[in-house]
């Protein structure tokens, strides 16, 4: 498996199994048949309910702790106690005890939203005591990233955004790597919208290779240096989306691919201001 160094030399696999919108009563057979097919690099968050699952699978998998690769991320931290960063480590800990870790090798702040400055220094913490080898943060717009960058003693080693053929985030992408930042790619087949997995352009690359349209766009993210976590419920796909390292995008096919972006978000906009209110509202353990 191939592996980009983070800022603080930490290895990580370009290619991941994500379990977002997995139902927790699916995860752990979803993770197993992922684990089985070759994946060592599983991304989770507190967010979606199914982290005890994912260790559950870890543990039938009997897979070497050091052969895997764990992320998960904070939810947006209310703060009970009055405490911002006290909860955020509670959270961390709980997230940890779900897993069955005694640690993670990444950690992310799920969400720009509410006081991520102690949230952050929680996640310091935990990198400073060595139960998360990396932390970064997922969602942030760059001027938020800089913010942190410019306020805090640890940077980011990954910032984890919506990025696929229609959203291309390459002048997001140049600034982090200004900054030190490993760009990760979620949604990276855009959940099929704008009928991704039936473009004209795609599917005649695609067609070129002898691979399929999900296989095209993750062999292009990763040649652009993009960590990518596909995440599929079906043995045959997670096999599929695995086997991206047999061929490569030629220059001029990577050029036409970058005539996809359309340059906004097919989700939604973390600077809207009711998007924010609602991802605020809602509460996780």
């Amino acid at each position: 498996m191939e592996t980009v160094t983070l800022n603080n030399g930490v290895q990580m696999p370009v290619l991941g199994f994500g379990v977002y919108q997995i139902e927790p009563k699916d995860t752990q057979a979803a993770v197993e048949a992922a684990l089985a097919a070759g994946y060592r690099h599983i991304d989770t968050a507190a967010g979606y309910g199914n982290e005890g699952q994912v260790g559950a699978a870890i543990k039938a998998s009997g897979i070497a702790r050091d052969d895997l690769f764990v992320t998960t991320k904070l939810w947006i931290q209310h703060a009970p106690t009055g405490n911002v960063q006290e909860d955020s480590k509670r959270s961390f800990h709980n997230s940890l005890n779900r897993l069955g870790l005694d640690y993670l090798d990444l950690y992310l702040i799920h969400q720009p939203i509410g006081d991520v400055y102690s949230e952050w220094r929680a996640l310091q913490e935990v990198n400073t005591q060595g139960l998360a080898r990396a932390i970064g943060v997922s969602n942030f717009h760059m001027d938020r990233l800089v913010d942190l960058i410019d306020h805090n003693q640890i940077v980011p080693a990954v910032n984890q955004i919506e990025t696929h053929p229609f959203y291309q985030r390459a002048a997001d992408q140049a600034f982090m790597a200004e900054h030190g930042v490993q760009i990760e790619s979620w949604g990276p087949f855009a959940e099929g919208r704008n009928n991704l997995f039936t473009d004209p352009l795609l599917s005649g690359i695609a067609a070129e290779h002898g691979v399929s349209v999900a296989q095209v766009v993750l062999r292009w993210l990763i040649q652009r240096g993009v960590v990518v976590i596909p995440k599929s419920g079906r043995p045959e796909r997670m096999a599929e989306n695995f086997d991206v390292f047999g061929f490569q995008l030629s220059e001029a096919q990577m050029e036409q691919i970058a005539t996809l972006d359309t340059g906004a978000s097919l989700f939604f906009d973390h600077r809207d201001p009711a998007m924010v209110s609602r991802l605020g509202s809602h509460r996780s353990n």
